[in-house]
């Protein structure tokens, strides 16, 4: 189950990529996209992960809010392996293509990485 979800949210975040990419063409375009994606897969695994993998129940919007931060925090290592990995695409290959590999390879190397980190400081 922990990989469809990753799949569905790296579909998440490679679609929104591609729509902010649509929307907007400029100086920032890349950051943006890849900063819009990131955000929405992040909120896509989560509610994912919560529910289906660790089965976790928050008690108030206190100790919800709480999780998400640390979800969100464990997540700001991988999200540097799966930014480096899309950024390094691109630069070398200069395709959307090659681009969004580089994202799909960079966000399957984090995902494996984030599991433990999750399973072990945020739904515990």
């Amino acid at each position: 189950m922990y990989t469809i979800f990753a799949v569905i949210s790296t579909i998440a975040n490679i679609w929104s990529q591609d729509l902010t990419f649509r929307i907007y063409e400029g100086e920032f375009d890349l950051w943006l996209a890849i900063l819009v994606g990131t955000a929405v897969g992040l909120v896509v695994k989560y509610f994912l992960d919560k529910r289906y993998i660790f089965k976790y129940q928050t008690t108030s919007i206190e100790h919800g809010s709480k999780t998400f931060y640390l979800y969100t925090v464990m997540g700001v290592f991988t999200t540097i392996i799966f930014w480096g990995f899309e950024y390094t695409f691109d630069a070398i290959y200069q395709t959307a293509e090659m681009r969004y590999l580089g994202g799909v390879i960079g966000l399957a190397v984090g995902y494996v990485i984030k599991y433990q980190l999750d399973k072990r400081f945020v739904f515990k």
